[in-house]
């Protein structure tokens, strides 16, 4: 399994031809207290940078970009009753969706563990 992140602080790990989306630590982190989680409808047609869902917190509402294009093909149901989930473990049990990846070549768009980390150093 690979992990791949974004420039907006969203990751998703690869296992064939599904990939597992989420938020960052650094971006759950700087967003606070989790409330809120929408999380996109099953069936879900999603391009790569395209609007998967959204999150709220005391601080900010922000939008939640999808790292691939594909067809969402799972949801983490547990973030809308428990959304603090994503602050104490963003890039794991706090996973938002599941999608079938429709293009594996938009991976080049993506940085890996290494690039993000360096990313961050410049924000």
């Amino acid at each position: 399994m690979s992990m791949y992140f974004t420039k907006e602080h969203e990751w998703v790990k690869v296992a064939g031809t599904t990939g597992t989306v989420g938020i960052s630590d650094h971006a759950a982190h700087e967003l606070g207290d989790i409330t809120f989680v929408e999380l996109p409808k099953i069936g879900a047609v999603v391009k790569q940078f395209g609007e998967l869902g959204s999150i709220e917190s005391v601080k900010a509402a922000s939008d939640i970009f999808s790292p691939l294009s594909g067809t969402v093909i799972k949801v983490n149901d547990a973030l809308e009753i428990a959304p603090e989930v994503v602050n104490e473990s963003a890039e794991d049990a706090a996973w938002m969706a599941q999608i079938e990846i429709t293009d594996e070549a938009e991976l080049k768009n993506l940085m890996t563990q290494e690039q993000y980390n360096d990313y961050l150093k410049t924000l």
